[in-house]
């Protein structure tokens, strides 16, 4: 393990997360962007579409990326299933946000096997809203969270966790191009968009092979590394075209199966 991955990994460990890393250049991110935002002209807006590295090659070609792969191998070992992949958007002057949470609580997955990637397709700022986290909150386990019904949370549910202020927590800001990593009990939250650019980024959620979903056997996932000695999911496919519209047309179906998912864990977990 070299040097840089061994930082990485001790960082992770003590306080729940990492970053800046550097995964492509600005020029790539640049052009991935505009690919993006081609796309969107046609389709609408692209914002929190759950599985969209089954209609867009973009997505999935940075969901299999050397740096990431190995950076996350380093966290769950050789064998990794890409789980999800979402665009989260918040429009320039948006009241937009996302509240304190800890991601693995609505998952419905059986274990903490997981990280998250968060790659920033344009720069993400404290002005335009980037991720703040709480060092070490990811030690503490789950923790309870609240359901509410404030229409600009992000969130599906509104979910978050009480308490929390941005004095416990570190800016995490991130140039076009970087990635920051982190676990799934990590305390996270981000702001409002005051800019007068957007904020683009990408999540993939990754989890080790023996992981499994504990409220549906519809679930899917995609192995981007190593083996699965498992199958505890059915197969997505990854696109292999810029925009798949054929893919398109039917990934309501997987958004309804993960916010089914999400409903049920939040009543479970609800404080």
């Amino acid at each position: 393990m070299g040097d840089g991955i061994q930082t990485l990994k001790s960082q992770f460990e003590a306080d729940g997360y990492y970053a800046p890393l550097r995964l492509i250049d600005t020029e790539k991110a640049l052009s991935y962007r505009q690919s993006f935002e081609a796309i969107e002209r046609n389709t609408g807006s692209l914002h929190y579409r759950f599985k969209i590295h089954t209609a867009l090659s973009m997505v999935y070609e940075l969901a299999i990326n050397k740096t990431l792969l190995d950076s996350v191998e380093s966290l769950l070992g050789p064998n990794i299933l890409l789980y999800n992949a979402t665009f989260i958007i918040k429009e320039p002057h948006s009241d937009a946000h996302v509240s304190w949470h800890q991601d693995l609580t609505y998952w419905g997955f059986n274990d903490d096997k997981q990280v998250s990637a968060w790659i920033a397709i344009s720069d993400a700022t404290d002005e335009n809203g980037c991720m703040h986290m709480v060092p070490g909150s990811h030690s503490n386990g789950q923790l309870a969270h609240i359901i509410t019904e404030d229409s600009d949370n992000v969130l599906h549910l509104g979910q978050k966790v009480e308490g929390i202020s941005d004095d416990q927590s570190c800016c995490v800001p991130l140039k076009a191009g970087e990635a920051s990593l982190h676990h799934g009990w990590t305390l996270h939250t981000s702001h409002s968009n005051r800019s007068n650019e957007r904020r683009i980024g990408l999540n993939f959620n990754y989890i080790s092979t023996d992981m499994f979903q504990t409220q549906t056997e519809e679930d899917s996932a995609k192995l981007v590394r190593g083996i699965d000695n498992y199958n505890h999911f059915k197969i997505d496919t990854p696109a292999t075209v810029e925009f798949d519209t054929s893919v398109w047309k039917n990934l309501n179906k997987c958004n309804e199966l993960i916010r089914q998912t999400y409903n049920k864990m939040g009543k479970i977990n609800q404080a």
